[in-house]
């Protein structure tokens, strides 16, 4: 019988797996095609449902802005104006003490008695600017009185009632700028220099104060609940204190707001008329739970105010002292300890959320409505809002952070427009900036957020349908406010005062990035344009001097070819050829190097 064999190159799972490989990047290309296209989709959808929210928003604005609302607070506006100072009804109402001669502070008036032509001339302190002390020349003492004047600067430290006097009465009545008074004793220039001080100071403070206590609204008296068990969450701690490092103590909910009476005997009371937002956050991921309260109107919560503040207990130390000896996954005591701290996060998380449901039935049963946060766990993003980088979340009414301190907080009501500054495809971060409906307030900006976290963001603002707009550049939001504040009602309209059309709102962030995209495209065509056309211009030179170049080497091989012939007539047609080959390869070196390698092979042949 006959045997044969076939030899082949191939293995035998040759075939097999060039054909497992062929299917793998088929399998590769669909599915990068598949997501090229389902990215090219959602942002076409996210594209599309940010235009309707643009037109939506642009409608809103329109009517608020012919009610007169324009980037200005929906509340009324009260005007401030100056007030007449009156110390004394008559000179008989100076103190006794008084000396027609002498410099006087009456510390109870707060005046200063200055002798002009012998008489006593009294000047609140409010209208002195400075009291200075040149030194003493000669044995002799010198004071100087500086006033406040129209047309000269004046600091933050002026008081606000003397600005507006200064305002109001500055063409009309003359104002003294100077008074300089000479003593041979000049202790008592030191005293009156050191009491002048002590009312500056006791003024500035009075000032703060009532700049402080301005914006609070006196709340009604707190009505305690008596015919049911009152809602409690105990060893809970407050921040900002009311006093000391650390204010522990236990939280109530009463019938129209809530009570916190610490362990000192403290008391602070908030009703449920002045909260805005309350957001619980347990401690799935951080070292604290805690219950928050942003509210409408300030509080004074020990010396200043406050309008936020919120109650939480640590579940661990933020500091633990670690032992020397290490630990390993297997030892007893750390289990232990890691099934104890579960255990913790369970019952705290488990306190906090009860008293928060009870928190809000207890509102709506008196005829209070409030609304409790949690944020979205996974739709959170790392930014600065302040001075360093922390986890920031949203929650259905505001953008929080909340474990670190100063805390984050932005309610998405007051929020008019976002924009994203500084994206583009060479950088790996960019700002996220919030207009707020009253343009006085200055836009809120979020620094150093990852790129990758862009598509989330973009999502979730149009989730809570807020417009937004992308840019490529850093914003100046102060010129950029004024230009909105400068345009009034017609900030809003497609057409500016002339009839010419632009970008309604805030779509022009992005439209001033498109057009000088297009004018940097057309610098960038009109630029290559004029250097192909000087490169041609330069090849076609090149190619020409070349050329003459060739001719006239030519030129000259020939004659000496010739001259050369004529001398050696009688030598043999090998030489002839010889000296052929080395003209021509003469003549043909300043064009190209292939003749070369030519010649050389037909030399190489004979």
């Amino acid at each position: 019988s006959d045997i044969s064999y076939n030899i082949s190159d191939k293995d035998e799972n040759g075939g097999k797996d060039k054909s497992k490989e062929e299917e793998n990047a088929i399998i590769v290309r669909s599915t990068r095609l598949r997501e090229n296209n389902t990215t090219e989709t959602a942002n076409a959808d996210r594209l599309k449902k940010q235009k309707e929210i643009i037109d939506k928003k642009l409608a809103e604005s329109r009517l608020r802005a012919e009610k007169g609302f324009a980037g200005k607070a929906e509340v009324d506006i009260v005007s401030v104006e100056a007030k007449d100072i009156q110390c004394y009804s008559s000179p008989n109402d100076y103190p006794h003490d008084i000396v027609s001669n002498q410099v006087k502070i009456d510390m109870d008036k707060e005046v200063l008695f200055i002798p002009i032509n012998g008489y006593a001339v009294p000047f609140h302190i409010s209208t002195v600017k400075s009291v200075v002390l040149p030194g003493d020349v000669k044995n002799t003492s010198y004071l100087r009185i500086n006033f406040f004047v129209p047309g000269t600067t004046i600091s933050k430290d002026t008081p606000k009632n003397m600005q507006l006097l200064v305002g109001k009465y500055g063409a009309v009545i003359p104002f003294i700028k100077e008074i300089t008074l000479r003593s041979f004793n000049s202790k008592h220039f030191n005293d009156i220099h050191i009491k002048y001080q002590e009312l500056k100071k006791r003024i500035r403070q009075r000032e703060l104060k009532i700049e402080q206590e301005k914006d609070l609204v006196q709340q009604a008296k707190l009505i305690k609940i008596r015919d049911q068990k009152v809602p409690r969450l105990q060893d809970v701690r407050l921040f900002p204190q009311l006093s000391g490092q650390k204010c522990i103590g236990t939280v109530e909910a009463h019938q129209n707001g809530i009570r916190f009476t610490s362990t000192k005997g403290e008391v602070l009371d908030v009703l449920y008329s002045n909260i805005k937002h309350i957001v619980y956050q347990p401690c799935d991921k951080t070292t604290i739970v805690l219950l928050h309260f942003h509210l409408k109107e300030f509080i004074m919560i020990g010396k200043k105010k406050q309008k936020d503040l919120q109650f939480f207990t640590e579940v661990i130390d933020n500091s633990l002292n670690l032992d020397a000896a290490r630990r390993f996954s297997t030892d007893v005591d750390e289990l232990d300890e890691e099934q104890r701290e579960r255990e913790m996060r369970r019952r705290l998380n488990l306190a906090f959320k009860e008293f928060s449901m009870k928190l809000e039935k207890v509102a709506e049963y008196y005829d209070h409505r409030l609304t409790i946060d949690v944020p979205y766990k996974k739709v959170g993003f790392f930014g600065n809002p302040n001075r360093e980088m922390v986890y920031i979340q949203p929650t259905p009414n505001c953008l929080i952070n909340l474990t670190e301190r100063p805390t984050f907080l932005i309610s998405l009501g007051d929020v008019e427009h976002v924009h994203f500054e500084r994206v583009t495809f060479g950088t790996k971060n960019f700002d996220l900036t919030f207009i707020y409906r009253n343009w006085d307030i200055k836009p809120r900006t979020i620094t150093s957020i990852d790129l990758k976290s862009k598509e989330v963001i973009q999502d979730w603002l149009n989730l809570v349908e807020i417009p937004h707009t992308i840019g490529t550049r850093t914003m100046n939001w102060v010129e950029t406010m004024n230009i909105a504040k400068m345009s009034g009602a017609r900030f809003y309209e497609n057409t500016d005062e002339d009839g010419v059309k632009k970008p309604p709102g805030w779509t022009f962030l992005s439209a001033e990035d498109i057009d000088n995209d297009e004018d940097d495209e057309e610098e960038d065509a009109e630029e290559s344009d004029s250097e192909y056309s000087g490169e041609s211009e330069d090849s076609e030179e090149d190619e020409s001097e070349e050329d003459s170049d060739s001719s006239f080497a030519e030129e000259d091989d020939e004659s000496e070819f010739e001259e050369d012939d004529d001398e050696d007539e009688e030598d043999e047609v090998e030489d002839v050829e010889e000296i052929k080959t080395k003209n021509n390869t003469s003549s043909k070196r300043p064009l190209d190097g292939k003749s070369q390698a030519t010649n050389s092979n037909k030399k190489f042949k004979r």
